[in-house]
Formats: C-alpha cells, structure tokens, sequence
C-alpha cells in the first residue's frame, strides 16, 4: 500500500517513521509542512492522486492546549478542516483513513473508564476542535478509523516527562496537580499498535489506545524522577485551582480500551514499564 503519514516530525510520527523499515511491503509517504500543506484542500488533494494513497495516518494538529483558547481559527483550521480534506482525497480513491483524537473530547465528569460510546462534552477550543475532526471524517471517509489518546509521550518534541526532567534537574522544588487522572501513553507503543492494525486491517469506527494503568500528573512526575533517578527535587502535590490554566483539563479522563485490545489482539504495556523505556532512551542522548 501506498500510505500518507501528516505530521511526520511530531511525537507520533517521529516513532511510525522508526517503525516503517519492518513494514517494507509498504510504500510509505512522510510529509509535514514543508512537504503537503494539510490546510490546502487542492494541494492534498493532487498529493493522494499523484502518489496513489491507499490509506492516510493523520497525525498533523494543533495540540497547544492553552494557546487554542485564543487561536480557534488556526485550531480549527488545523485540527478540524484539514483532516476533513484529507478523509475526503481519501475516499475518492476507495482508501481508508486512521484519526488521531484525544481524551479532551470529555468534560471529565465520569468517575469510571470511558467507552468509545460514551457522549462526548469537550470543555476546550482544542477538544471541541478534535470532536469536530472525528464527525467530518466519520462522515467523508467510510473508512475511517478514530483512535482517541492520552497524556501522549516520546523521546521526541516537547512533552511532559522531558519538562519534568529538565525541571527536576533545575529546581529543589516542584509542584504538580495531584487532582487529574489519566492514562501515560508512550508515542511508541501507539505507533506500534497502528501499525498492526495497518496490516490487520483498518476497521471503520472509534477505538480508544492508551498505555494500561492511570495516574494523576503528580504520580506520573514522582514516577519519571524515580527512574530518571533523581533525588535532589522534592515534587509536591497540588489542586487543579493552584495551577490555573487558560483551557479545562479533565478531570478524569482514563479511556476503556477493551474494544481494540479484542479487535486487534493487542497486548498493551503498563505506562510504568513504557516509561521506563523511554528514560533509558533519553539517558543513552
């Protein structure tokens, strides 16, 4: 198959493109900016014809949670239109097509997993934004496939457990909301996962995928300084309402991922042993 990946250079990409020399039976399409602009519905548009794209991995969007509360427009542009136009270059050619979605797409009110059946009340420009991308390719591509993620890691970018690194050798100090609970999730693990389900398959519908096991943000901290082995900065809980923040984090937003476990057959790893994996990496830098 010939297969588009957007976003090539961000966490998720960065690990598919690691992971594509053992899938050589596919012709793979790594593109970011510079490469296919997703906001340019003619130029995707040529792109999927000229390269005869059998299946679209959208892993391009705009994930600055904060600064989309006053950036709609480009959030939208990004996280809503554009994946719209590439599910419907798609679908012009028969072909299918994996979303990438979030766990922002719920309020966090629940108190147990949540189902991929679950209503959906995003509190955020971003999460309202990704809910929206998950009806229009829904709708455009029969195809499509939407996996909702969390809390998403990688020796790659900018993301948590980097922060809390680089922090944690800073600072005698840190605090750290206690109050949100979720799912760590390395970038790898998830990538691998897609990709079995690429060979498996794409099978149309909403599936969730995070790492096994929850945490809040101040376990996942304490637990990256532990491994990283650092002893020298105390991390302290906090409440939500001591670190205020421009959009709404859920509160809870652990993902129920019996669906794609039983699917696909998969065998996900606790965010404990990823985690590990993913310092060890970033220690060998």
């Amino acid at each position: 198959m010939n297969i588009l990946i957007t976003g090539c250079n961000g966490q998720l990409g960065s690990e598919l493109r690691l992971l594509q020399p053992f899938h050589p039976t596919h012709v793979f399409h790594n593109t970011d900016i510079e490469e296919l602009d997703i906001s340019d519905q003619s130029g995707i548009d040529h792109f999927v014809n000229e390269h005869s794209i059998d299946g679209i991995i959208n892993c391009a969007a705009y994930t600055a949670v904060d600064k989309a509360e006053g950036a709609k427009e480009l959030c939208t542009t990004l996280n809503t239109l554009a994946p719209a136009y590439l599910a419907n270059a798609v679908e012009q050619r028969g072909g299918w097509m994996i979303q990438i979605s979030t766990d922002y797409v719920f309020n966090g009110h629940a108190w147990t997993p949540y189902r991929e059946d679950a209503t959906p009340s995003p509190d955020s420009v971003y999460g309202s934004t990704k809910l929206a991308a998950e009806l229009g390719v829904s709708k455009l591509c029969h195809r499509a496939m939407i996996i909702r993620t969390a809390w998403l890691y990688s020796s790659f970018g900018h993301n948590f457990v980097k922060t809390m690194l680089r922090l944690g050798r800073e600072r005698e100090e840190l605090g750290v909301v206690a109050d949100q609970i979720g799912s760590p999730t390395y970038a790898r693990d998830l990538a691998k996962a897609i990709m079995a389900i690429v060979e498996q398959g794409v099978e149309p519908g909403v599936f969730h995928y995070t790492n096994e096991g929850v945490a809040s943000w101040y376990d996942f901290a304490t637990a990256i300084h532990r491994l990283a082995g650092i002893t020298d900065c105390v991390v302290r809980p906090l409440h939500t309402e001591e670190y205020p923040t421009p959009a709404c984090r859920p509160p809870y937003s652990v993902l129920d991922k019996t669906k794609i476990k039983q699917t696909y057959h998969l065998d996900i790893p606790h965010w404990e042993q990823s985690l590990a994996e993913c310092i060890a990496l970033l220690q060998q830098e």
